[in-house]
């Protein structure tokens, strides 16, 4: 169906002539703009997205920026790298330099080798072996005492001396035993049978004579020279507080 033309748009007066000028530069901008489109290509921009804020850096301005943030034209940097450097190959207050070199080099730090101290003497156990060659025993008692820095304690007694087994008793208790393992190389001797060579050492470390009291306690130097004689000086308590503090006197 035709739809009937209303009278009044004919009766309408054309539009003024500037009306129609104004128009002309809103039609050369959309060509404008259309061109422009055509040789860039067509955006990559979503429609309706807000258009970037700012271009993007040009070239020039890139490359200055990169030379500014380069170590070599930056002093802070380079001073900040180097010390960094330095404080990380310094080792530390009280640190040890062997342990620092080895984490440098990525090997495990060894302890020094020492020279391990000697090891406690044997502690002869009860009774008197008449069969032993004393001398013999004292000799080896003198070299071991001089290459490990110990005494010589000769015990001359018998083995049906009460006296004797008393002490006995003592030198056996742990601390006494510690005293006499670290500090002294203790050797026997049977002067209660009819051996004239172990009477013959007992005059010849206790040569005051007389008649002895059992046990005879001398002490003897490394070097063979007698400390001291409880034949002269006469025996201690034959109990742990005084034999100990016996041996710990002439320990040294």
């Amino acid at each position: 169906m035709l739809r009937p033309v209303r009278a009044d748009r004919r009766t309408q007066p054309p539009r003024p002539a500037a009306s129609r000028g104004m128009r002309l530069p809103l039609v050369a901008a959309a060509v404008v703009a259309a061109g422009l489109t055509a040789a860039c290509g067509p955006s990559t921009q979503p429609v309706g997205s807000a258009a970037p804020s700012s271009a993007p850096p040009s070239t020039e301005a890139s490359a200055i920026e990169s030379a500014t943030a380069s170590p070599e034209a930056s002093p802070t940097a380079s001073a900040s790298a180097s010390a960094s450097a330095s404080a990380s190959a310094t080792p530390r207050p009280g640190s040890s330099p062997t342990r620092a070199g080895s984490a440098a080099t990525g090997t495990a730090a060894k302890p020094s080798r020492t020279s391990s101290a000697a090891k406690p003497a044997a502690v002869p156990g009860p009774g008197y072996d008449s069969s032993a060659d004393a001398q013999k025993l004292i000799d080896a008692a003198l070299r071991t005492a001089k290459s490990e820095g110990r005494t010589v304690l000769l015990d001359f007694g018998a083995n049906w001396c009460g006296n004797c087994k008393a002490a006995e008793k003592v030198f056996a208790q742990p601390q006494t035993a510690a005293i006499l393992g670290n500090s002294y190389q203790l050797v026997k001797i049977d002067i209660g049978g009819n051996s004239s060579a172990n009477s013959a050492l007992l005059r010849k470390y206790s040569p005051s004579g007389g008649t002895y009291t059992m046990p005879v306690l001398v002490v003897v130097s490394p070097s063979g020279t007698v400390r001291t004689d409880t034949h002269v000086t006469g025996n201690p308590p034959l109990t742990a507080e005084g034999i100990n503090s016996f041996l710990r006197q002439w320990a040294s």
